[in-house]
């Protein structure tokens, strides 16, 4: 049975290199130096998440009811991954406009503290 790679070293946690593939239909071996896609670097959680996101579609509501947690730890996780995957994401204000209507919905904010935010965020 084949075994789950991991992308980083256990001893010094630099990336890794594949060195060796085969086949088993054919017994083929193909020898080299190969890099692992950048997945595999995702830490075991990232990977959980990602695989949640997929299959909800990309719904951070669905992934938020799915996991269990709030919609701010939904959209925190999914930025973690994409900064993992070598993604930087610059914030616009519609996106935070609506992470301040969903901690509303969901209680986390009151409305005069979302005003509160809002407002500074304009002046930003």
């Amino acid at each position: 049975m084949a075994k789950k790679v991991f992308g980083t070293c256990p001893v010094c946690g630099q990336k890794l290199m594949v060195s060796r593939l085969s086949c088993d239909s054919c017994n083929i071996d193909i020898t080299g130096k190969f890099e692992l896609n950048k997945f595999t670097y995702l830490e075991k959680d990232q990977l959980e998440f990602v695989e949640t996101f997929l299959r909800c579609q990309g719904n951070l509501k669905d992934v938020q009811n799915e996991l269990g947690i709030s919609y701010p730890t939904a959209k925190k996780q999914l930025d973690g991954v994409l900064e993992a995957l070598g993604y930087t994401k610059t914030p616009d204000k519609t996106t935070e406009n609506m992470d301040i209507l969903s901690r509303i919905e969901s209680g986390e904010l009151t409305a005069k503290q979302a005003a509160e935010l809002i407002k500074k965020s304009k002046n930003k």
